[in-house]
This record gives C-alpha cells, structure tokens and sequence, in this order.
C-alpha cells in the first residue's frame, strides 16, 4: 500500500494505493491519526485501491467518528465498483460520503 497526500484548497487529499488489509491498515490508520488532529477536512481518494478488508473498514470507521468528533468532514471519492460494493455491503454509504 502506498499513501500519497496533497493539499486541494482548504481540504487535504490521502490518496491511498494498493490493498488495504491486516498487514497495511495499521500504517494507514498512524497517518489518518495524525492528519485527523491538524486538518478539519480530509479526502480519501480510493482511485487506486485493489482492495479493502475488515480492518480497512475499521481504519475508515475511526476516522469518520474522529472527523465527527472535531466538526471536520470526511470525504471517500473515486472508488472503484469493488470497493463501493463492500461500502453498500457493510451499510458504511449509509454515514461516509461517498463521492
């Protein structure tokens, strides 16, 4: 998994590469960790994500409730049918949004 970050105005982007598992969660979960304490508006943009497991959707999870938590927003863009498919599946379209 790669992470990749770049300021779009006011809204930082993470654009996360390559499959999001047990073995590559925890490094994706230490950034967002970190961003979610110095930025009020975060993307995750998913364009090159093969792949996104229970603990991806954990990652995801925390960091929806953190972003809630400080009045920040959260935004999921570009994901491919795969990975919306797991979103739908799991009820996650019903509180991310999803662009």
């Amino acid at each position: 998994m790669e992470i990749t970050k770049s300021q779009e105005g006011e809204k930082l982007v993470v654009l996360v590469s390559g499959r999001l598992n047990t073995g590559t969660a925890p490094q994706l979960d230490a950034e967002l960790s970190t961003l979610v304490t110095q930025q009020d508006a975060l993307v995750l943009d998913f364009s090159d994500l093969a792949y996104i497991s229970s603990a991806g959707l954990r990652v995801i999870l925390s960091t929806q409730k953190a972003m809630s938590r400080k009045k920040g927003s959260l935004v999921v863009r570009n994901c491919k049918p795969e990975i919306l498919e797991v979103f739908e599946m799991t009820g996650f379209v019903d509180f991310l949004t999803i662009e």
